[in-house]
């Protein structure tokens, strides 16, 4: 849902807006997109793929629907992704302050999103969080789709990203995860 708005916001004044709610916004070609509460199922799919990257990272490298990273559009744009594995060169960056990733950043190492049902979700994950991401310079992106029982890695070669699908037992191929040993079934099957 899109809040109107008189003016597009700028992104220093996206950073200080508080509407005195706990609604989580991203912002979309300078307007305010409210985040609707994740399904349980999409949830779950994050928490177990957590708990999976706790095995080759630590703690404090990962982000879980918690920090926004700024990029790049015709207006000023953030995104919150469900999750996001930090560099040890980012986190040192981000310290303790606000959990903003700004273009002046290093990227993350890898993003994750997990669509939820409806066209708008599908489109906002494959194809636009897609561009942004790759212009970002995120050198690995995983599109979590439950609706079509599919875990799409995208990998970037070159500025744009190339695509391999798993499905069902395909054991997925994470350049970032070499060691990793996991199926689509297997995320797809964490929320149930």
């Amino acid at each position: 849902m899109t809040l109107a708005t008189k003016k597009k916001l700028t992104f220093e004044e996206y950073l200080a807006y508080d509407d005195g709610t706990d609604t989580r916004y991203e912002l979309v070609n300078g307007e305010l997109v409210a985040m609707p509460p994740e399904s349980r199922l999409n949830a779950r799919i994050a928490m177990f793929l957590i708990s999976v990257f706790l095995k080759f990272v630590p703690f404090r490298l990962l982000c879980c629907k918690d920090t926004e990273i700024e990029v790049n559009g015709r207006f000023a744009q953030t995104r919150l992704p469900d999750i996001m594995i930090l560099s040890e060169e980012l986190d040192e960056v981000l310290g303790d302050a606000r959990s903003t990733i700004t273009r002046d950043m290093p990227p993350p190492r890898l993003v994750v999103e997990v669509v939820s049902p409806g066209q708008e979700s599908i489109d906002r994950d494959y194809r636009y969080k897609r561009s942004e991401y790759a212009a970002r310079g995120i050198d690995e992106y995983w599109i979590v789709d439950p609706g079509q029982q599919m875990v799409t890695v995208l990998t970037l070669v070159s500025g744009l990203y190339e695509a391999q699908e798993f499905r069902g037992g395909d054991r997925l191929s994470s350049p970032t995860f070499p060691e990793l040993e996991l199926t689509a079934a297997q995320i797809i099957g964490a929320g149930g």
